[in-house]
């Protein structure tokens, strides 16, 4: 094993235990707020939206399927990882003024944002995956990228069952549900939204709204490129210690 390896191995250890530590109350204040809310919304109201979002990313996810980077299949992790780094600060780049531009018309453009920096995520997470190897036109990987995409954006409850299912996802390949339509979406959508709107509420205020929009971007799309990568550094290393 590398230099590099040894390295990154060290680090998503690290990532892992900060994972499964227990959230302060402070933390959990957002989430409480924001689940208080939706409990006043009307049943009808969250089966639009978990409509519409399963929609969405289910359009983004076949229509983005051509993001396959073509690279040799003994390529070090260390010019894979050098790759995806380099794109990751591209869709960072791009997130930031994308959030800054809809940020700037309130809340009719903030809207627009909401799908837009969605679809920016998918594609980012797509290119991350075909980097590091994997086929993103496989339904096993889209629906991998899927629990990757919860696991970077959910509550400390669902991130401990996601870990546990991205660490061991081998043996959850085998169960698989038999078609995409079968994913959870309505958690998908709650915790997507527990998590993110607080965090992008303020874009929608007028003079704010840009400033607000670009940093809400920029920061989101870190902690996904982040999660993302330490997603597919599990299957590596768990690939590799199989083989030897």
């Amino acid at each position: 094993m590398s230099f590099y390896e040894d390295a990154i191995r060290q680090d998503l250890t690290y990532w892992q235990i900060g994972l499964r530590k227990e959230p302060g109350v402070i933390s959990q204040l957002p989430n409480y707020i924001q689940k208080k809310i939706n409990s006043w919304l009307p049943e009808k109201y969250h089966q639009s939206i978990t409509y519409i979002i399963e929609k969405m990313v289910k359009g983004i996810q076949f229509g983005s399927s051509f993001f396959n980077t073509e690279l040799a299949p003994n390529t070090p992790l260390e010019m894979r990882e050098s790759l995806v780094r380099e794109r990751i600060q591209f869709y960072k780049k791009t997130a930031a003024v994308e959030g800054a531009v809809t940020g700037a018309g309130g809340i009719v453009m903030g809207m627009v944002d909401f799908a837009a920096f969605l679809s920016l995520k998918f594609k980012m997470m797509m290119e991350i995956g075909s980097v590091y190897g994997y086929s993103v036109k496989d339904y096993r990987e889209r629906l991998f990228l899927l629990y990757a995409f919860q696991l970077a954006f959910s509550s400390s409850k669902r991130r401990m069952e996601i870990i546990n299912l991205i660490e061991n996802w081998d043996l959850y390949c085998e169960n698989l549900p038999a078609k995409v339509e079968d994913f959870d979406w309505r958690t998908f959508q709650l915790e997507y939204r527990d998590y993110i709107d607080l965090a992008k509420l303020a874009q929608l205020i007028p003079v704010i709204g840009a400033p607000v929009g670009a940093v809400a971007n920029y920061k989101l799309i870190t902690h996904l490129g982040e999660t993302v990568m330490n997603c597919y550094r599990l299957r590596y290393f768990a690939e590799k210690d199989r083989i030897f």
